[in-house]
């Protein structure tokens, strides 16, 4: 007589992620796979690439347009790897339609997966970006979710590059940031809202004693979970 296994028995599924940071900076990359890694279940296996041309941080309208398309190459040139979701390591709405029309798996942005963490933990939360010509297009995002009444937004007035390096600069200003987003906003919680900002969400939750969520980092965690949920065949 065969029994069915346990849960402890069954042998684990084997989870593919796929995180696309749209910009050209290594560094960025290499500090989205060490978080990615930290970050997820044994039994799930993340795969962080970036484009070889385009923008070296995406700043601009220009600089999106110009990646977008790299990006959407990107999704269509690693879809027959059989990937079960997809997490964009880019806080702004990079084409998120047009990813899922040609991704095959579910795609999970930054800003929607930041904002949903922040709602469990807070009535009222500040995004907390890099350059200021980011706030109207994260502002609009915002309200799109339907968050526009209890979150704010603030420019630390860094590059993308600059937020992903650890210069003393770069750090006085994303504080001064969220200090500002605590004390005129009423910020309860932050969110971090730039793909240069991935990794310093710990050690700023220590400094100011409040939640602090990495945008990019609730994408990918975000992306496990509708993954696990088996959604699409394999």
């Amino acid at each position: 007589m065969n029994l069915p296994m346990t849960a402890q028995e069954a042998p684990a599924r084997l989870l593919r992620l796929l995180v696309i940071n749209p910009n050209t900076n290594p560094a960025v990359t290499r500090h989205v796979q060490r978080v990615a890694e930290e970050l997820v279940g044994p039994d799930t296996r993340v795969t962080v690439v970036n484009p070889q041309e385009g923008p070296f941080s995406i700043e601009t309208a220009a600089d999106k347009a110009a990646a977008l398309p790299r990006a959407l190459d990107l999704i269509r040139r690693h879809r027959a790897v059989g990937y079960h979701a997809l997490a964009f390591a880019c806080f702004e709405d990079l084409g998120l339609a047009e990813a899922r029309a040609v991704a095959g798996m579910p795609v999970v942005g930054a800003c929607e997966a930041g904002i949903a963490a922040a709602r469990t933990v807070a009535s009222r939360f500040s995004i907390v970006t890099t350059v200021a010509a980011a706030v109207p297009t994260i502002k609009n995002m915002v309200h799109g979710l339907g968050a526009g009444s209890f979150c704010g937004v603030v420019a630390a007035g860094i590059g993308v590059a600059a937020a992903a390096g650890a210069a003393a600069l770069a750090d006085a200003r994303i504080a001064a940031a969220i200090r500002l987003a605590i004390e005129e906003q009423g910020a309860q919680a932050i969110i971090l809202g730039s793909g240069g900002l991935t990794g310093r969400a710990a050690g700023l939750q220590r400094q100011f004693g409040l939640p602090v969520i990495d945008g990019v980092a609730a994408a990918i965690k975000m992306a496990e979970a509708v993954a696990a949920l088996g959604l699409l065949p394999d």
